[in-house]
């Protein structure tokens, strides 16, 4: 058995195991243990051979002329030449055409296949203009012309490129501001000549894309795609909430065939909804029980698509039936001339030629371009980093913004609004098979059959059921109203700007809010470094660990040393309250016990003028009035005392120290302050620095400084912080490191006292 065993046996195999295992478990309890000098940062930068890095030009780099530089400029900014090439049409060929047919244009789709495709791509269009305050067509057109340049200039395989509610909807305001019905009122009957309002809006809507775009093309060129990251995920969530609670009652009046007032500005959406509230009365009947309908019947076929969609080969094209059926409805029961039902109108077929923007609007837009830029990127950019992650590759922010701008750009050449991309349609156009901008091209291509040939087909075609069909699809970011309990729970700063952002979007309308929510939240990321966590840290037992001992209870503090750390980097907005919590913490009114030294130092100072005046005087006076030797020996002996504590506190720091003025002295003999959080220093943090260490030497307690990263150490160096009293020496590596310098070299006076003059 035993040989069986020492052979391989089952046993023998067991027992060895079991070994492993313990001595696996022995060494992962073991401590470790390195053995080392302590450093200071002079002697790091020794050890380590320091030098400082010196940077390259990128200007040189720009300027190179070359055939690889010139070939990696033009792959850089049309990316189509550098994967289009490549493309492998037999695995991504009949993925992208399904997906091209499959994904939304204009719609939020609710499953894949051809039929969804034509299901959503008319009403949305339409309905996205509508919010735009511009004819329906041109929401087709919109739809045509950005989605193929980006599909040229684009990095991002899976967004599809389009119109978007938030978009419209902010288009919609700056159109209805600039040109509001009031402008158009006919003097016979006071009603709207809506042929020159819409030639006006829509004129405006192409210049404010053409700006849209040079905005983002420039931004773009000068690598400016990280302004994004001033949009943190709550703003954005909050922002887009706002935006569909103003798409939402924006559509009412559709819902009830009212005739509103045209209003823009901060509390417009308030007022909007007040005069629909005022005006119920003057409903119209069939326009509300068409709405009703035909959000009904969406609604009920999304539910049948949902709970049908595994028995079912391809998903119930429900924009496409409620489409032709309500079309069909109206021009057969002829809804808009018995029972007053508004209707989209003449569509007409074909595409415009170019036309230039009226550069005498840029002057008016430019504010309200610029928010649209930021916030249409915002949304690509976002959706584009998710997509790339996904499926691992890279999105270049800059070409996004190139790309998005010439959307913009060309779009608006041509009489389109500005565009951006959809969460729905990108995941559509994913979840259906696409793998590259070709499902866009195929989408636009589609597009312009449309814009061609049938758009024509849908004149009677009720705006109830596009409000309709807005409001319904409206669902996935009303739903973003539960954000504000998991934020409650998760962090409720990120809550407070979710709720902000919010409320100023909709009370101040959507570019002031956006404003106001940038602003909002970049003050309180100041507002948080300026109340950072400070604490006083002690050492974990056994360990080189310094902790919080206010949240560890097994810290203890080094005796005779004390650790001061902020949870933030130190700068003008926070250096005073820096200074202020570290002598709180330290439990020693160190500017009270200061100025009472220099109180005792100033009274010993006058009493000795006063006894070598008085000995001056008693000189003079000498011949003329005789002095007792008692009086004269207790006067020369109390100048003797006053005079030889002078020069003593003029020549060493026994005269002048805490206990020898009969002064309170602090408990411990070194300050270290753990500077690990710092990322920069400004000229306030280097005085404040400075300050700390002059003051906390008056009251003999010595300052070291821990845990400085390289960056901060350079700009240290570069501020002149450095000098004969403060040296690289009262640097450490770590914590550590300071603390048991501070145990071997207690101090037992100040380095520089308070000269006597």
């Amino acid at each position: 058995r035993g040989l069986a065993d020492e052979s391989g046996g089952p046993e023998w195999r067991d027992t060895q195991a079991l070994l492993s295992t313990t001595q696996e478990m022995e060494l992962r309890r073991r401590d470790y243990q390195v053995e080392r000098p302590l450093l200071n940062q002079k002697q790091l930068e020794e050890l380590g051979r320091w030098s400082s890095v010196t940077g390259t030009h990128q200007w040189r780099t720009w300027l190179q002329c070359s055939h690889a530089r010139a070939r990696a400029l033009l792959l850089q900014y049309l990316p189509v030449l550098a994967w289009l090439p490549r493309y492998p049409v037999r695995d991504w060929l009949l993925g992208d055409l399904l997906s091209g047919l499959s994904v939304a244009i204009m719609q939020l789709p609710q499953g894949p296949g051809p039929l969804a495709y034509i299901a959503t791509i008319l009403p949305p269009g339409l309905a996205y203009a509508l919010l735009a305050g511009l004819p329906p067509v041109f929401g087709l057109y919109s739809s045509f012309y950005p989605v193929f340049i980006y599909f040229l200039f684009g990095t991002s395989r899976h967004i599809s490129v389009g119109t978007f509610a938030v978009m419209s909807v902010m288009v919609g305001s700056v159109t209805e501001s600039l040109a509001p019905d009031e402008d158009f009122l006919q003097d016979l009957n006071s009603t709207v000549n809506e042929t020159a309002r819409d030639a006006a809006r829509v004129q405006l809507a192409s210049a404010l894309s053409v700006l849209v775009g040079l905005f983002q093309v420039g931004l773009g060129l000068v690598h400016f795609g990280f302004v994004v990251t001033y949009l943190s995920e709550p703003l954005v969530r909050g922002y887009t909430t706002a935006a569909s609670v103003q798409v939402f009652i924006s559509q009412l009046k559709y819902v009830f065939g009212l005739q509103l007032s045209s209003r823009s500005g901060p509390l417009s959406i308030i007022y909007t909804l007040l005069e629909v509230c005022w005006k119920l009365p003057q409903s119209v009947v069939g326009t509300m029980v068409t709405a009703l309908v035909a959000g009904v019947v969406l609604v009920v076929m999304k539910l049948l698509n949902d709970k049908l969609q595994r028995h079912l080969p391809l998903p119930i094209p429900r924009e496409l039936l409620t489409l032709i059926g309500a079309t069909g409805i109206s021009y057969g029961v002829g809804l808009k001339h018995r029972f007053g039902v508004d209707v989209v109108g003449d569509i007409p077929a074909g595409l415009i030629p170019p036309v230039a923007p009226n550069s005498q609007l840029f002057a008016k837009l430019v504010g309200n371009a610029f928010a649209i830029a930021v916030v249409g990127f915002a949304i690509a950019i976002s959706l584009g980093k998710i997509f790339a992650l996904r499926h691992g590759y890279r999105v270049d922010s800059n070409q996004e913004l190139v790309a998005l701008g010439l959307s913009n750009l060309v779009g608006g050449v041509f009489q389109c609004f500005p565009v951006s991309c959809s969460m729905s349609r990108s995941l559509v156009q994913e979840s259906t098979g696409g793998n590259t901008q070709v499902a866009g091209a195929v989408s636009s291509l589609f597009i312009l059959i449309i814009i061609v040939k049938l758009g024509e087909l849908f004149q009677d075609l009720p705006k109830a059921v596009l409000a309709a069909a807005i409001i319904v699809n409206l669902k996935g970011m009303l739903m973003q109203f539960t954000d504000i309990c998991s934020l409650w729970k998760a962090n409720r700063m990120d809550l407070l700007i979710w709720l902000v952002t919010f409320v100023a979007t909709i009370l101040l309308n959507l570019d002031l809010g956006l404003a106001a929510a940038v602003a909002f939240s970049l003050l309180l990321v100041v507002f948080r470094t300026q109340l950072p966590h400070y604490s006083i840290l002690g050492q974990v037992p056994d360990t080189d660990i310094y902790r919080d001992v206010a949240e560890y209870s097994e810290a203890r503090e080094v005796p005779g040393v004390k650790v001061f750390r902020s949870s933030a980097t130190v700068y003008f907005a926070n250096a005073e309250l820096y200074s202020d919590t570290l002598k709180q913490k330290c439990g020693v009114d160190v500017d009270r016990l200061i100025s009472r030294k220099k109180k005792l130092l100033k009274k010993k100072e006058l009493k000795l003028k006063r006894l070598l005046k008085e000995e001056k005087l008693q000189r003079q006076a000498g011949p003329l009035e005789p002095v007792t030797p008692a009086s004269q020996v207790s006067a020369g002996k109390e100048l003797e005392d006053t005079a030889a504590s002078g020069q003593e506190d003029a020549k060493a720091p026994d005269g002048s120290t805490l206990k020898a003025l009969g002064l309170p002295q602090p408990d411990f003999h070194s300050l270290v302050l753990d500077l690990g959080a710092l990322s920069f220093v400004d000229t306030v943090c280097l005085k404040s620095l400075k300050n700390i260490f002059r003051d906390f030497r008056e009251i003999e307690v010595e300052v070291y400084m821990a845990a400085c990263h390289t960056p901060v150490v350079t700009q240290l160096e570069a501020g002149h912080f450095f000098d004969a009293s403060i040296t690289k020496q009262h640097l450490f590596a770590s914590v550590h490191d300071a603390v048991v310098f501070a145990l071997q070299h207690p101090r037992s006076g100040p380095v520089s006292p308070v000269s006597v003059s």
